[in-house]
């Protein structure tokens, strides 16, 4: 498959808007004819970072806005997900297994490593008091020419 197509969502910080954003990008990401193990991959990383902006970006206010574009080019899928919260204070630190900022919530701590394994590029921008971005790609070999 060759081509450029893109699609934005920009919805309210609410964590039933969790679904609708891992729903569309799995259908969005269906044109490239993906295993199922790499659409529940791709599934998983979209609700962990939706998830994470909602409950860490936006302490569980329903106020902010979370955004996230998918972008296809030729074989690969690019994924940003951003909201406009606190930041994350220490990224190193945020990006440890295990590690999470809200314990009480019974948080395992794991949505960073599980979206850097799952995808092929990994990339967190983050700013105190001014959001966080998270930058993904993943190359689909599809299963068209798997098969042929």
């Amino acid at each position: 498959m060759s081509g450029h197509n893109y699609m934005k969502l920009t919805f309210a910080s609410r964590s039933e808007n969790e679904s609708f954003a891992r729903v569309s990008v799995a259908a969005f990401v269906t044109q490239l004819d993906p295993t199922m193990e790499q659409l529940d991959e791709i599934k998983t990383v979209v609700s962990e970072a939706v998830t994470n902006a909602i409950i860490h970006g936006y302490n569980g206010s329903t106020a902010g806005m979370v955004t996230v574009e998918a972008e296809i080019d030729g074989d690969t899928v690019m994924i940003s997900i951003q909201d406009q919260g606190k930041g994350i204070e220490d990224l190193e630190l945020a990006r440890q297994p295990l590690f999470t900022s809200r314990p009480e919530l019974e948080r395992s701590g794991m949505g960073f490593t599980i979206m850097e394994n799952f995808m092929d590029e990994f990339e967190v921008v983050s700013s105190a008091e001014g959001g966080t971005s998270l930058r993904m790609k993943k190359r689909i070999e599809s299963k068209k020419v798997l098969f042929n």
